[in-house]
């Protein structure tokens, strides 16, 4: 399927930065609000949910602070990239864009557990929260990743390990090695489409965020992240969720059980033939599975 046009662009003033946005589609039903990955990824893999727009609702794409057409920050340290920043942002865009009373949430990847740490403040507006291959903490994630680890091809696994151990990880031969995991349980879809690889692109011209809160690949996670947990704060979401999985995702289903767990009005849906993204890998079952859980929440 093909990525629909935008109906318009524009930036809006977070703290006298700029956060670009983009909305597809026209006013009808809920719009429905996307958070990227990451943190730092950029807006771009995620592109083909604005597909939901057909279905009689607007989406949003923005990027986040830091990464894409969003203002770049590369002389801040660790402690100005927090979760908190990044809550305070989403919550701009949504009064700037005028739909904080009435909106849809789908985060991925790390735009679940923004999206999670949102939902959490049970704030009015929010309708719907589709939490999509999420981790609920990240030594749930670490150790999901490390099972993954073990069923590579050792020689795969020993590349990974000695550079690690070396701090080499910007090594071509660590690149290659990566990209072994990454064709298993990040997008299974090979070659990666343009939008995928317009996001690695992102994160390599500029790493500021992703190597600060989480590291420099999806499973050697050394950033200020590591810590990061939402467990104990799940029982207070209100909302009704969908969480999504990939049957090969590297957020395997240990990770995200406790969301399962905990939230009250929860259901979860795996994805047979994905990884971490089938919103690109299943595109057309995604668009389907996520608009009928949406149109049941307006």
């Amino acid at each position: 399927m093909t990525i629909p046009d935008p109906t318009r662009t524009g930036t809006v003033d977070f703290n006298g930065w700029s956060t670009w946005y983009r909305v597809t589609g026209e006013p009808g039903r809920t719009p429905l609000v996307v958070l990227h990955g990451g943190p730092g990824a950029g807006h771009d893999y995620t592109l083909r949910i604005a597909g939901i727009a057909r279905q009689g609702r607007e989406v949003i794409h923005y990027d986040q602070l830091g990464i894409g057409r969003s203002t770049h920050l590369p002389e801040k340290g660790a402690d100005f990239w927090t979760v908190q920043l990044f809550l305070d942002e989403l919550d701009t865009v949504l009064k700037e864009l005028g739909i904080a009373d009435g909106y849809h949430l789908l985060g991925q990847s790390w735009g679940g557990m923004l999206a999670a740490e949102h939902a959490v403040r049970r704030p009015p507006g929010l309708r719907g929260l589709v939490i999509a291959d999420s981790p609920a903490s990240m030594e749930l994630w670490l150790a999901g990743a490390a099972e993954l680890r073990a069923q590579l091809p050792p020689d795969v696994q020993e590349t990974l390990l000695k550079h690690e151990a070396a701090g080499t990880t910007d090594h071509e031969d660590y690149r290659a090695a990566e990209a072994v995991f990454n064709a298993r349980h990040v997008c299974r879809t090979v070659p990666n489409p343009p939008e995928v690889l317009a996001t690695w692109d992102n994160i390599a011209t500029d790493p500021t965020v992703y190597h600060t809160m989480n590291g420099p690949n999806e499973f050697h996670v050394i950033g200020t992240m590591k810590e990061w947990t939402i467990i104990d704060r799940l029982h207070l979401i209100e909302a009704p969720t969908l969480l999504v999985s990939g049957r090969h995702d590297e957020a395997t289903p240990e990770t995200i059980r406790p969301f399962a767990d905990h939230i009250p009005d929860v259901r979860w849906h795996f994805f047979e033939h994905s990884s971490h993204m089938p919103h690109v890998e299943e595109e057309s079952l995604f668009l389907r599975v996520v608009g009928e859980f949406l149109d049941s929440t307006d």
